[in-house]
């Protein structure tokens, strides 16, 4: 996806016929909120990615993996940071996955 989150969204709920107010309501939250994340002045709150998911029927792995992906983008630029983070991350991710799965195995 080349859009941030919010212009996603925007172009879900107007390519299915809502109005903020319709699209807010359907996610528990004021309009004024919404028209925010949908213009980039307030980030989507995790919590609503099921709801979000659900009322455009969409798959939430796939939807949590852009959502996050722009958590992760924002996150670098706001810290100058380049891309070796990346590389480190996959590391780090794949040692925490090894080291539960050997706690988890373990039989007390």
């Amino acid at each position: 996806m080349k859009e941030t989150f919010g212009e996603y969204i925007r172009n879900l709920r107007v390519s299915n016929n809502l109005t903020l107010t319709q699209l807010a309501a359907k996610l528990d939250m004021d309009s004024a909120n919404l028209s925010k994340i949908e213009n980039g002045k307030r980030d989507f709150d995790y919590k609503r990615l099921h709801k979000l998911s659900q009322t455009f029927h969409l798959d939430i792995k796939a939807l949590t993996e852009e959502y996050l992906s722009e958590k992760f983008a924002k996150t670098i630029i706001e810290t100058k940071t380049n891309s070796k983070v990346f590389q480190l991350a996959e590391q780090k991710v794949e040692y925490l996955n090894q080291k539960n799965s050997k706690q988890g195995s373990l039989k007390f």
